[in-house]
């Protein structure tokens, strides 16, 4: 990873982003955006979670289709126009909850048994994903799984690819890290990778 990387882009660009334009990604519309969100969903072992925890939720377009299989979900992004359209599209699943936070300086109490990061961690510079990656890991319970989605081709703008973000949360696979390597898939544009925390 480049020594020289720019640091982490803040709050401020993404509230500029959604100012421009409300659906910048164009998340409800893509279908290879729909389509990826299928691809995420299937991926996913089990049939429920207990508690999920959704880091870059943006307009709440995967929140919407991950609720149905959580019995609680708290979806946070750090642009407040995002959060505004993802409560409104989720109002009809009361189990979803909503905040404001910019992980890892912020991070949410207790446990979750599925922890999902989907085009968020090439936001961050390397020694900000590390401290994510180590929260992370200490939030999600023993058998635990977290879901890794990006973007692989390089954006001139974002600290990190997403390739380098997998790169960082497979270190912790390694013989003797808390965690397991279950499945990899890789597309032209972005790749999968879920893990699972082993038990103690």
């Amino acid at each position: 990873m480049n020594p020289n990387q720019p640091h982490n882009l803040p709050p401020a660009y993404f509230d500029e982003v959604y100012r421009a334009n409300s659906d910048p990604w164009n998340f409800e519309t893509s279908p290879y955006e729909h389509e990826k969100y299928r691809a995420t969903l299937a991926a996913l072992p089990r049939p429920g979670y207990q508690r999920a925890f959704e880091i870059g939720c943006s307009l709440g377009v995967l929140t919407a289709q991950l609720a149905p299989r959580c019995q609680e979900l708290l979806a946070i992004d750090v642009a407040e126009a995002a959060l505004a359209k993802a409560r409104q599209r989720c109002q009809a699943f009361p189990h979803v909850q909503f905040r404001r936070m910019q992980v890892p300086a912020e991070f949410p109490t207790g446990q979750f048994d599925l922890i999902l990061v989907s085009e968020v961690g090439y936001y961050w510079d390397e020694p900000t994903l590390r401290q994510a990656a180590n929260a992370i890991f200490e939030a999600l319970t023993p058998g635990g799984q977290l879901l890794l989605v990006h973007w692989t081709p390089p954006v001139h703008d974002y600290p990190l690819t997403g390739e380098e973000v997998h790169a960082l949360f497979l270190e912790y696979t390694q013989p003797g890290g808390p965690a397991r390597h279950l499945l990899h898939q890789r597309q032209p544009t972005y790749r999968l990778d879920l893990l699972e925390k082993k038990s103690a």
